[in-house]
């Protein structure tokens, strides 16, 4: 699945464009490297996401093309270290 669409259904970013633009300004990071939009992701990658001050970072537990808003949490996991940022 690509990067920009899996942040969306995850919910960790609320919209694809939204996710589309942080990728192509160089704030998303999958394995500590800089990621496009299109950027086939996988289970187990790591996503690290870049804000002004804070970052959050994920792992990918599972990859799924539609899911119910309850369920998106389960799509992820995240990391210590990182902070919990809500849109």
């Amino acid at each position: 699945m690509r990067l920009d669409k899996y942040l969306k259904v995850s919910r960790i970013i609320k919209r694809r464009t939204v996710a589309k633009e942080a990728c192509e300004n160089g704030r998303v990071y999958i394995n500590d490297k800089v990621a496009k939009p299109g950027t086939e992701v996988k289970e187990n990658d790591v996503i690290e996401i870049k804000y002004a001050e804070k970052s959050l970072k994920a792992k990918i537990i599972n990859i799924a093309e539609h899911v119910k808003k309850e369920d998106a949490k389960e799509m992820y996991e995240i990391l210590p270290g990182s902070e919990n940022i809500e849109d």
